[in-house]
């Protein structure tokens, strides 16, 4: 495989059928088949037009403009009326209209990113036959040329993680997150997590990395753990898994083992709590995937904070409007459980948009209801940025397609949603999650502005070189490679 695709085969917009491995690939639809289609049809004119390469086109702000007007056509050709990338047709060919409106300068806060540690103790505990991303061993990075039989994930590791979130995206700052695992089988530890962040902080001093503190309340030894993970990492949260524990069984926030763990965050000075709801491992336990629990405990522990990652959505299911009392799956079963305990919009849940962003962007009715219904009943100040990446390589086209989402006239009159301004996008981006994380956006753009990352990155553009790869399991056979990890 071309890394660099110098032919121009691979677009600036990421739409596959490629998951977190935290759920089973679905294949792309035909609109988005037709998207992909028109769109490297017109990057083949466009580019002729410009007197450039496909590739060169492709990596300029008229290549991501391009194809997003082309899933336009390719999603109004399918009868899509609710949600739509607003994006002037002249932005194909026009510099400076397509940097209008792909580009910007907003703070971008994102609180959930992953990669994985190529040579750590984890590898010796997965079956040797296993190939969690068997696509990836045909990739050359720089970081695959050793290792061995398994070099190919260091494609997924430090380095390429720092490129393609700092160098190849607009990202400002990042959570790093974890994956759901035991601690033994874990693809990044804590202290593989604090070593990058050295790293990056070591980058003359910049604050561009916070990290997670994994803890699984029902298994053996967690609860305790966590008071090591407080005192000497500097976590900024605890994450947590509901689904997930021993034997596949799940629990609940609201019950003793859940409880314990809010009160344990609590008693340590931690007050956010992250969950993965949603995006359910499967149908054991699914009822733990699922959000009756939040309204639950953000009522009774009003000081805390319950940041519920991928906000409860269920890829796959279409979303529609929210119907109360309808036991509906997915992002309304999270609106529910809060109107069920008078949970105020904008108090101490926020939704967050790890793959789900990722995946509502196949779909733009489906993006239209799910964003919609957020901004409305869980509160425009407290909807959060996050991409799931590195799994999704860099999270510069899910900045550009959200930078250029709307919501249409018709579904905000007929369902009460908002108009997606530039000043909800920014609060999105990142000035809703600095609430939580307790970020100051003036401190960071002081402390970034001048730092090593910024002053590579200058250098960078005036030769940049996305890969426009995703990373993670695009079909079952690698998804279920990957459950043989122990993910």
């Amino acid at each position: 495989m071309d890394r660099l695709d110098q032919d121009g085969t691979r677009l600036p917009i990421k739409i596959d059928s490629t998951s977190n491995g935290e759920f089973e690939p679905i294949p792309v639809s035909p609109a988005n088949e037709l998207g992909n289609k028109l769109a490297l049809e017109a990057a083949t004119t466009h580019a002729r037009r410009t007197a450039q390469s496909r590739r060169q086109f492709l990596i300029s702000s008229c290549g991501a403009a391009s194809t997003l007007l082309a899933f336009n056509k390719a999603n109004a050709a399918h009868d899509r009326r609710g949600g739509y990338f607003e994006v002037m047709d002249e932005a194909a060919l026009d510099p400076a209209a397509a940097n209008a409106q792909v580009s910007g300068g907003e703070f971008i806060f994102d609180v959930q990113g992953h990669y994985v540690n190529p040579e750590g103790d984890w590898l010796s505990r997965i079956p040797p036959d296993s190939r969690p991303y068997a696509g990836m061993e045909k990739a050359s990075c720089e970081a695959a040329n050793s290792g061995g039989n398994l070099g190919y994930l260091g494609c997924l590791g430090q380095s390429e993680f720092i490129k393609d979130v700092f160098l190849d995206s607009d990202t400002d700052i990042m959570v790093l997150s974890f994956v759901p695992s035991t601690r033994e089988t874990e693809p990044v530890t804590i202290e593989d997590a604090d070593q990058t962040r050295q790293i990056v902080a070591e980058l003359e001093g910049s604050k561009r990395l916070m990290i997670h503190g994994r803890v699984n309340p029902n298994q053996d030894g967690d609860l305790e753990a966590m008071d090591e993970l407080a005192e000497n990492w500097n976590i900024s949260a605890f994450k947590t898994y509901t689904q997930y524990g021993p034997g596949g069984v799940g629990f609940f926030l609201s019950d003793d083992v859940g409880r314990a763990m809010i009160e344990r965050a609590r008693g340590l000075g931690v007050r956010n709590i992250c969950i993965h709801k949603g995006l359910p491992f499967g149908p054991q336990s699914y009822e733990h995937s699922q959000c009756s629990d939040i309204g639950v405990v953000a009522r009774d522990y009003p000081d805390m904070n319950f940041l519920i990652y991928h906000s409860g959505f269920v890829a796959g299911n279409q979303e529609q409007a929210f119907a109360e009392g309808a036991g509906n799956d997915g992002i309304d079963t999270l609106i529910q459980s809060l109107l069920d305990n008078e949970v105020p919009r904008n108090s101490n849940v926020y939704a967050e948009l790890g793959s789900t962003w990722r995946f509502l962007m196949r779909d733009p009715d489906n993006a239209a209801h799910a964003l919609g219904k957020l901004f409305r009943y869980v509160g425009e100040d407290n909807v959060l940025w996050g991409t799931d990446s590195i799994w999704y390589g860099s999270p510069q086209d899910q900045i550009q397609a959200f930078r250029t989402f709307q919501i249409s006239e018709q579904f905000q009159e007929e369902f009460g949603y908002p108009a997606i301004t530039p000043e909800l996008r920014r609060k999105v981006f990142g000035l809703n999650a600095a609430v939580p994380y307790g970020i100051d956006e003036a401190e960071i753009r002081a402390l970034t502005a001048t730092d090593f990352v910024s002053t590579e990155k200058l250098a960078y553009q005036e030769n940049p070189q996305p890969s426009f790869l995703t990373y993670g399991p695009k079909t079952r056979r690698e998804f279920l490679n990957f459950l043989r990890w122990g993910g």
